[in-house]
């Protein structure tokens, strides 16, 4: 019995708006990686937005799509990062853990990723106190806000526990722990050698200093 001969199957097209998505992507990507080099090569005031389009290949309308200005793009590289460092430092919490361990292991993580590339860090840390308008920011000030409630959390809990008392709202004692990790973070970063363990044992000293509070007597209190 003579073969039957088989035409070859054509190949699988990919659909136009699965080829459209891609490079979408692959344009972002591009972008991400032009404005990292760029900032860190050239410094952000000196890096133009019409370079970083020219270095990625797109046009300078296609980065504005992205990102409304160079202070959004700076975010655009960032902001995926940032929420996976703030995932992967809540997931690390532990129950059984002190308030001052799940602090130091929260905190911990986001020194590990600011340490990677400081001078970017650098800028993101410079650019971010006032950051709250461009189509990057509502993305970042959420992440930002979501780590205040995870120590907020962690305080609560120690509260709940009676392993700590706070004469206020857990929350805004959260907020004051959060505050000091901003500015000791900021203040390693300056140095000139990012030892983690200085950093953090400093950092340690001061959160110490905050759980255990100044024994304030009444009078320091009193305003007139």
């Amino acid at each position: 019995m003579p073969s039957v001969q088989r035409s070859p199957r054509p190949p699988q097209s990919v659909p136009f708006s699965g080829l459209r998505e891609q490079n979408k992507i692959d344009k972002l990507r591009r972008i991400r990686e032009a404005a990292r080099e760029l900032f860190i090569e050239k410094g952000y005031d000196d890096a133009t937005t019409r370079e970083i389009a020219l270095r990625a290949g797109v046009g300078i309308g296609t980065v504005f799509t992205y990102a409304e200005n160079k202070r959004d793009l700076l975010f655009l590289i960032a902001n995926d990062d940032l929420d996976e460092v703030s995932r992967k430092a809540e997931l690390a919490l532990r129950e059984d853990a002190s308030c001052l361990d799940n602090l130091l292991s929260f905190f911990r993580h986001h020194y590990r990723f600011f340490a990677k590339q400081p001078e970017l860090s650098r800028l993101l840390l410079r650019e971010m106190t006032f950051y709250d308008a461009g189509r990057q920011a509502s993305r970042f000030q959420e992440t930002r806000e979501r780590n205040i409630r995870a120590v907020g959390r962690i305080v609560e809990i120690a509260v709940e526990r009676g392993a700590l008392r706070v004469t206020d709202e857990p929350d805004l004692a959260g907020w004051v722990a959060f505050c000091v990790f901003q500015v000791e973070l900021r203040r390693w970063l300056l140095g000139k050698t990012l030892n983690l363990a200085d950093g953090m044992a400093r950092l340690e000293r001061a959160l110490r200093l905050c759980m255990a509070g100044w024994g304030a007597k009444p009078e320091t209190l009193t305003r007139r």
